[in-house]
């Protein structure tokens, strides 16, 4: 069958993009070979952000005696938690499939397709049979999945994924993490707060290398109150079944260690989905770990074929991806000239508080060669933090020193991405850290903190 638009994976790019080019007239084909909504509805960002308010509200609960609230006693019933979660998921992929099967011109194909050609795919159907499929134009978003580490008896224990974690039916007693990514730290802290004991693995000398030290630093220490173990400078040598446990068999900055736990989560890192696609038979070029590459405006190297989505490699992020297909809408459909270069990438990571991050960190800027200007501030000097009797965290903003423009934010606070995005909106217009710093916000918000930390430039 013959398309004019072929859209491989239904995440958050490619399911506006099919929907969009159908409505501009294009004969258009959506595979999907699972189920539509891509990683974010159905086990990525909505399903764990379910869940971890689930844990943060254990958390106050527990805390609440600061507040003057004094709780007898509380459960955690975790098949209600993840009720919960799974109603959330159904109603969003559902409404998502809704949306595609109602758009005219629009084929939705649950398969899992293969390139054959140039510019054609067989498309092995969930039912068994095939079909084969040509089209012009190809849309690739195909994600990322969890990518498994080469130790020495792994394959021999049923590990855990950030997929397979959120639906297992009960709390774990001890819960050993292989990796200290957003990931492992958001589900380290959750199952910590459910009951679990935690330890977290770290190959290399700290966590979080693409924060500044003392953002990592500081989500260490309130990790700690939380009685979460990280363990740095650690590689894991050796894991094997003991009874009803796991043994992992570490090497501690030169030091052999041995750990028993009851579940291992693997969260070290993940890789690009693209072993099924075949994409030698296209011309498209791949990097060596496999991701596809594109240029500003998300080419491919084979004319007609285009990436979006985290298998492009890069932030890999829902809202980038979304953006991607802002990009393909503009320069496909109106002919436009979109480019994703220089474009900010803003993310918040779902510990809490909330570290939430846009532009460049300290250690950028400095590499840059940059002459900047840093200001921080202390959530113990925060009017609203304090009322909340929460002052975990800090804020921290990096300037040009020329002109004063904000040049990068990291905000470890509550509703730190809320936060963020305020100053995010100040470094697309351009605003100044002094205008931030004389404005007048309300009393008593966080957003009110931008001004003393700003002020903290005067001393």
């Amino acid at each position: 069958m013959k398309y004019d638009a072929i859209v491989i994976g239904s995440g958050q790019a490619g399911t506006p993009l099919s929907k969009k080019l159908a409505a501009a007239g294009m004969k258009t084909a959506l595979i999907e070979k699972r189920w539509v909504g891509g990683t974010c509805v159905n086990d990525g960002c909505s399903p764990t952000k379910a869940m971890i308010s689930s844990a943060k509200l254990a958390w106050s609960v527990a805390n609440s005696e600061k507040l003057g609230i004094h709780v007898g006693g509380y459960t955690v019933d975790l098949h209600e938690i993840l009720e919960r979660k799974n109603e959330i998921v159904l109603r969003m992929r559902g409404n998502s499939e809704k949306g595609i099967l109602e758009t005219e011109n629009l084929d939705l194909i649950y398969g899992t397709a293969t390139f054959t050609g140039e510019k054609e795919i067989t498309v092995k159907l969930n039912t068994g049979e095939t079909q084969v499929l040509s089209a012009d134009k190809f849309f690739l978003n195909v994600g990322e999945q969890p990518s498994i580490p080469e130790i020495e008896g792994i394959e021999k224990i049923e590990y855990l994924t950030s997929t397979s974690i959120m639906e297992l039916q009960e709390i774990p007693e001890h819960l050993v993490i292989i990796g200290s990514g957003y990931i492992a730290l958001e589900f380290g802290q959750m199952y910590r707060r459910f009951g679990s004991k935690v330890t977290i693995l770290e190959q290399s000398e700290r966590i979080l290398h693409r924060e500044d030290e003392d953002i990592a630093d500081e989500i260490v220490r309130i990790f700690k109150e939380e009685d979460i173990e990280i363990i740095t400078d650690c590689r894991v040598e050796l894991i094997k079944k003991e009874g009803d446990n796991i043994a992992l068999f570490l090497g501690v900055d030169e030091t052999a260690k041995n750990i028993s736990c009851s579940h291992v989560l693997v969260a070290a890192g993940r890789k690009p989905n693209t072993a099924d696609l075949s994409l030698d038979i296209t011309g498209v070029e791949m990097n060596e770990k496999g991701y596809i590459k594109v240029n500003d405006k998300l080419e491919t190297s084979k004319e007609g074929i285009y990436a979006l989505g985290d298998v492009k490699g890069g932030a890999a992020f829902t809202h980038i991806a979304y953006d991607d297909y802002r990009i393909i809408q503009k320069n496909v459909i109106e002919k436009g000239n979109a480019s994703i270069k220089d474009r900010l990438v803003p993310y918040c990571m779902f510990i809490d508080p909330q570290l939430g991050r846009v532009g460049m960190t300290e250690q950028e800027a400095k590499e840059s060669g940059k002459k900047i200007i840093v200001a921080t501030i202390p959530n113990t000097s925060v009017a609203r933090s304090i009322e909340t009797a929460d002052t975990r965290g800090m804020m921290k903003a990096v300037i040009d020193a020329d002109s004063g423009k904000i040049l990068g934010v990291s905000v470890l606070a509550a509703e730190g991405g809320e936060v963020v995005t305020i100053l995010q909106m100040a470094m697309i217009g351009g605003v100044t850290y002094e205008q931030i710093k004389n404005g007048v916000f309300a009393h008593p918000t966080y957003a009110e903190s931008l001004n003393n930390l700003f002020m903290t430039l005067d001393k």
